[in-house]
Parts: structure tokens; sequence; C-alpha cells
């Protein structure tokens, strides 16, 4: 709040190109904490399709947190006047990709009641397609 006041004051005292640098910060801002909100919701969507590839089943509260998650992430991901979107298909990749270690130790903890460690479970499921399915679920 403090920075659309300043940006008020500089706009009235004339100040064109100090208001266009902060405006610049703000859109910064806004698309930062976009990313991060993604990325915590990407996790949690990772985190369930681990858990169904590796036990080969899934729940309704699973279905349920994956439609939840993907639903959110294309929310937060939609640019509501200008249409399109905040983050491309390549940088959606990046962020699940980078998300994916985080989910995997998460999903270990919750997978078969916590009875194997996060490289055990690795090697039960095929992160690329984990990755795939994910990214097709945000994309449908």
């Amino acid at each position: 709040m403090e920075e659309l006041l300043e940006l008020r004051q500089l706009l009235e005292q004339g100040k064109i190109h100090e208001a266009l640098l902060l405006v610049d910060e703000l859109e910064e801002m806004s698309l930062s904490d976009k990313i991060n909100k993604i990325d915590s919701y990407g996790v949690i969507l990772l985190i369930h399709l681990i858990k169904q590839k590796a036990e080969k089943r899934s729940t309704r509260s699973w279905d349920v947190s994956i439609e939840n998650t993907v639903r959110e992430i294309n929310k937060i991901n939609k640019r509501r006047k200008s249409g399109g979107f905040y983050l491309n298909q390549a940088e959606l990749i990046d962020i699940l990709e980078q998300g994916y270690q985080v989910a995997l130790k998460r999903a270990a903890l919750e997978a078969f009641e916590g009875r194997y460690e996060a490289q055990e479970l690795a090697a039960m499921v095929d992160w690329q397609e984990i990755l795939t399915q994910a990214l097709e679920f945000i994309q449908q």
C-alpha cells in the first residue's frame, strides 16, 4: 500500500520517470507473488501425482486436491484484463521441475504410510511422466 501512495505522490509531483520505475517494481513484485503461489500449488499437485503413480491407486481426496490445485494454478496464472497468461509453458515446466524434489520428499512421508525414503519412492515413478501429466492437467 505504501508503494501506491508513493506512486501517487510521484505522479502529483510530475516525476514520471520515477513513477514508471516504481510501476516496474510493483509489476515485478506482483509477478514474483504469482510465481510463488503457482510453485506452492504445483508442489501439492506433484505430491498427489507421485502418490498415485507410486501406489497405483487414487483416492477421492487426492482427486479433489488435484482438481483444486489445477484450478488455483490456472486462476493465478490467467491475466484478467489483457487475456493470456503470466507464465508460458516453458516457465511452468521450470517451476514444476524445481518443485519436484520438494514434492517427492513430502510424498514420501505420505505414500505407503511413510515407509519409503524419497530416493526409494523416486525409483518407483517416472519423474518425466509425472511432470508431463501435471502440465497436461494445467493446460486442459
